[in-house]
């Protein structure tokens, strides 16, 4: 079989187990995005590992299945993130702002603090493995909380808007981090000031050139809408998304979906918004998001954890609970209800890419072993898996509470045009 009917056979596979869980998780009264993941963990290799199947192991001389997976499931992440952005309510994102900072900075104090102490109990040196495995703990992945809260129809809540919020800026401080832990493994003396200097400046220019261009989405989309071709408006959109996505990486030094987020928000300021909106759901979520999710499970496999069950448990523990803790309680003090406050929290608990970029980073330069590196990735798959139901735990409304208006126009009768109601 060719390398090209093996890759149709296996998308083939991906997208029928990601519809159909999906489909099972909802009729069970979870988030359809649980499903998919838990569809992705039995076809990888902690059960069924599809790709060594005969049917899909590739060729000795063709390139590999699960690269191309991981090449369309990152494409499908900043695609997701995008229509995160342009669901992102720009007036309530502001008002939270403050509390979205404040919080984004427990969730990386308590996290970095408790991912230290337990390397430190488990006998890791504390100032090179025990800071990077802290460090690991620190990420946020905004992309499962994101696609939770929308399935939910809180995303432009208070609470809603808190989370996207800190989990962005939760972005910017845990790649600061990273480049301070870097400093100090790479520094022979000192802590190389010049490099994190660096770091913080290149985030600074990318964030306010960003912003600056957003200006002129308007014009971009109505330019892109003119061209007289098909579907004009909607490529050129995807095309300043993947830019921004490719300038978050590049020049910015933080997370492609930051970018495409950030492209996305911007969007939500023009004419062109519910076009866009209707256009970019099915080609997001036909096919790449899917992919996406099945392709976390993909990756994961935790018979390679060997002896590091309970170092795994622990880090998985400190993970929860350090993001609920440091991100729910500035919450609370910020002015927050103890019931948003812990919403606010639970929001945070994904680790997803982003955990496993720092993880893979940590092990591709030699600050983490194989074993740290695999305990990290089973604590980034429980915490993405945790989320959605945890979400919809903190979400559900006590018995007798008035339906969110939001949410009344979400489940209304009356047929209202949208692309979010087959995401699952």
């Amino acid at each position: 079989m060719s390398h090209l009917l093996q890759l149709l056979l296996l998308l083939a596979l991906v997208i029928t187990s990601a519809k159909l869980a999906g489909a099972a998780a909802s009729r069970l009264g979870q988030p359809a995005v649980f499903g998919e993941i838990l569809a992705g963990l039995v076809l990888g290799p902690t059960a069924l590992d599809v790709l060594g199947w005969r049917a899909f192991a590739p060729g000795a001389d063709g390139p590999s299945l699960m690269a191309i997976v991981q090449d369309l499931a990152d494409v499908g992440v900043v695609l997701l993130m995008f229509v995160a952005g342009l669901e992102t309510d720009l007036a309530e994102l502001r008002r939270v702002g403050h509390v979205a900072f404040w919080s984004a900075a427990g969730g990386v104090v308590l996290p970095m603090a408790g991912g230290i102490a337990i390397a430190s109990a488990f006998g890791l040196p504390v100032f090179w493995e025990g800071l990077f495995v802290g460090t690991i703990l620190t990420a946020t992945s905004v992309s499962i909380s994101a696609q939770t809260l929308m399935e939910l129809g809180v995303l432009k809540s208070r609470e809603g808007s808190t989370i996207l919020g800190a989990a962005v800026i939760d972005d910017v401080m845990g790649i600061v981090v990273l480049s301070v832990v870097v400093a100090f493994a790479q520094a022979t003396g000192a802590v190389d000031v010049a490099r994190i200097a660096l770091v913080v400046v290149r985030i600074a220019i990318f964030f306010a050139v960003a912003w600056l261009a957003g200006r002129q989405f308007d014009r971009i989309a109505a330019w892109g809408d003119a061209l007289g071709v098909s579907q004009g408006l909607l490529a050129t959109v995807i095309v300043v998304a993947f830019l921004y996505a490719w300038a978050a990486e590049l020049v910015g030094g933080v997370a492609a979906i930051t970018g495409s987020y950030l492209a996305g928000v911007l969007f939500t300021r023009t004419r062109f918004k519910q076009r866009i909106d209707a256009g970019v759901h099915p080609l997001t979520y036909s096919v790449l998001v899917p992919v996406f999710f099945i392709g976390i499970g993909l990756r994961a496999n935790a018979r390679a954890l060997g002896a590091q069950w309970a170092f795994t448990i622990a880090l998985i523990a400190i993970a929860v609970l350090g993001k609920i803790v440091g991100c729910g309680a500035v919450a609370r003090v910020l002015g927050f209800s103890t019931r948003e406050s812990v919403r606010v929290g639970v929001g945070m608990i994904s680790r997803g890419e982003v955990g496993l970029i720092i993880a893979g980073y940590g092990l591709a330069h030699g600050l983490v072993g194989q074993d740290i590196f695999s305990a990290s990735v089973v604590v980034v798959l429980a915490t993405t898996m945790m989320t959605p139901p945890l979400l919809r735990l903190a979400f559900a409304r006590p018995r007798g509470a008035a339906v969110p208006v939001e949410e009344s126009i979400a489940h209304a009768s009356i047929p209202i045009p949208s692309p979010m109601r087959d995401e699952g």
